[in-house]
């Protein structure tokens, strides 16, 4: 969707994302009026679930959630044609801030009055505003030291590595991360550390960090030597 629309007006872009956040609200609302957002196989995500797959997803996580999450990525689309149009830096700057703000504070206040909670697993309106939000935020953080302020090195230098490769540490960390870490929780977690009293939490954090740093080592073993893949 966001590739079929990239060319549009960044107002249509937006316009368009909205659309999506309003079909997702109709969809949930329509089949469930009094309670559309009940966790379990009541609601509309979980429907569909059993229509396409037979089944409901554990953890509660739906298949419909593609609409919604469209829109983080249709952002993405705004926000990085906007950084490549080369326009001044501080007025960039300051509509991406705008827009960062405007979207964290509707979907905070749609779950503080009571529209719509904020639920991860089924990307409510209001989840989808909040994170894509504070996304935009965190962009205009990093853009305003790292290429505003001029600020590359140091703790800087972490974020920076990944971001030269980070189409292939997504891949990575969506493929070989995620087995990284079940055969490190089953093997390290439940043998050793679950053995000398540690407690889950702990163990899985452990696991966590020491899976992140290994996928940021290869952004930073590729940085070094000049290898970059894009699409």
């Amino acid at each position: 969707m966001a590739y079929a629309i990239m060319e549009r007006s960044p107002r249509f872009q937006w316009l368009f994302s909205l659309a999506l956040l309003l079909l997702t609200e109709l969809l949930y609302r329509t089949y469930d009026p009094i309670a559309p957002y009940e966790k379990g196989p009541a609601n509309f995500g979980a429907w569909v679930d059993l229509l396409v797959m037979g089944k409901i997803n554990e953890g509660h996580w739906v298949f419909i959630n593609f609409l919604p999450t469209a829109v983080h990525t249709i952002w993405g689309v705004i926000c990085g044609k906007l950084l490549l149009s080369g326009k001044n830096p501080k007025n960039m700057l300051t509509t991406l801030l705008i827009w960062g703000m405007t979207a964290t504070a509707i979907g905070y206040g749609m779950d503080f009055f009571g529209l719509t909670p904020i639920i991860k697993r089924i990307a409510t309106s209001s989840f989808t505003m909040v994170s894509g939000g504070i996304a935009i935020l965190t962009l205009v953080f990093f853009y305003w030291v790292i290429d505003i302020r001029g600020y590359k090195q140091g703790w800087l230098r972490i974020f920076s590595v990944v971001g030269t490769n980070s189409i292939l540490i997504y891949l990575i960390a969506e493929t070989f991360g995620r087995l990284l870490f079940r055969m490190a929780e089953k093997i390290v977690g439940s043998t050793y550390m679950l053995g000398m009293g540690i407690p889950l939490s702990w163990i899985l954090l452990f696991i966590s960090l020491s899976i992140l740093f290994a996928l940021w080592y290869i952004t930073y073993f590729l940085d070094k030597r000049g290898f970059y893949y894009k699409v």
